[in-house]
């Protein structure tokens, strides 16, 4: 298979291409990463305090991608594991306390790692164009990692979940903060590059260097949604 070199760090520069990823339709699971009304809608949530604070035209490029180009591609996902009965998963930031006594400290710490999202806020859910069906399942955490504060690792192991195609925001906190847990914990990791945003695109590229082939594969959707298809049609024959 082909390795993008925009995405290969110092260890593997010369590296040209890997075995072709196999793995079972039936033990893979899609995880939508954060993509909540406050961090990605324009007119709600951190859009106005940076408006207000007259700081939102270096956000602009951000909230582009996401329109443009995380969201479409991410649908494009969804339609995939949702057509084929595949496993949806969301995790998102969401504390259960009135006052948010529940979040980890981080969460309570100030500037902008500094979060209050009750679950029951409007500014917590998911996006219109991403948001969960009934019967999938979403995850409510006060870190970084969809693991770290919650039971997604237990939950997906009795699934029989093996591998994790990992989209969402920002690529280097959350989704691979993320995507780490899910390595160490043993399981395969695909992160789809066009369905992830961070406020700046080197921060955004330099942690997928940095993680691709040792803590996941990163591909791009189209990619991604072929590993998926030809799996499936190998899985089909058999």
């Amino acid at each position: 298979m082909f390795v993008n070199p925009k995405y290969l760090s110092f260890y593997y520069q010369d590296m040209t291409e890997i075995p072709d990823i196999v793995l079972d339709p039936a033990k893979t699971a899609l995880l939508v990463v954060d993509m909540q009304k406050e961090f990605v809608c324009r007119d709600m949530g951190e859009s106005l305090r940076y408006q207000a604070q007259g700081d939102w035209e270096r956000w602009i490029p951000f909230h582009d991608r996401l329109d443009d180009i995380v969201i479409p591609n991410t649908a494009k996902l969804l339609d995939y594991f949702r057509s084929h009965d595949m496993y949806v998963t969301y995790g998102r930031i969401a504390c259960l306390h009135p006052r948010g006594d529940d979040r980890s400290a981080v969460q309570k710490s100030d500037g902008w790692n500094g979060i209050f999202l009750h679950v029951d806020s409007e500014e917590a859910q998911m996006v219109d164009e991403l948001k969960p069906l009934p019967g999938e399942i979403v995850v409510n955490k006060t870190t970084d990692s969809v693991l770290t504060s919650t039971h997604y690792e237990t939950m997906i192991r009795n699934m029989g979940v093996e591998t994790v195609v990992v989209t969402g925001i920002v690529t280097d906190q959350c989704v691979a903060g993320t995507i780490r847990s899910l390595a160490d914990a043993g399981f395969r990791v695909i992160c789809v590059e066009d369905c992830c945003a961070a406020p700046d695109m080197k921060l955004h590229d330099d942690e997928l260097r940095i993680m691709n082939i040792i803590y996941c594969n990163v591909l791009s959707t189209e990619e991604t949604l072929k590993v998926l298809e030809d799996n499936r049609l190998r899985t089909a024959g058999n």
